[in-house]
């Protein structure tokens, strides 16, 4: 899969989860795509939010794996790896 490919997978994930973050008042914005891993920037709500880090690491990096099984990690760009 070229990266083009890769980069619409991702996009077409975070469009799945994207309502879900949308009705909390918050969003998500792809940022990069390097290698096996994707990094997010949260916005809104999404910023403060006490749940976050399980967001990214159950909803998320579950749903970009589920459209591409070559990613290995999401990353929040403000440096929080899961």
């Amino acid at each position: 899969m070229n990266s083009e490919e890769l980069k619409i997978k991702v996009e077409t994930a975070l469009q799945e989860i994207r309502p879900y973050l949308e009705a909390d008042g918050g969003n998500i914005k792809l940022v990069e795509i390097t290698d096996d891993t994707v990094s997010v920037q949260l916005e809104g709500a999404c910023l403060g939010c006490s749940v976050n880090q399980m967001t990214l690491k159950n909803g998320v990096e579950a749903t970009i794996k589920k459209y591409a099984p070559q990613i290995k990690r999401v990353i929040e760009i403000n440096g929080i790896t899961f």
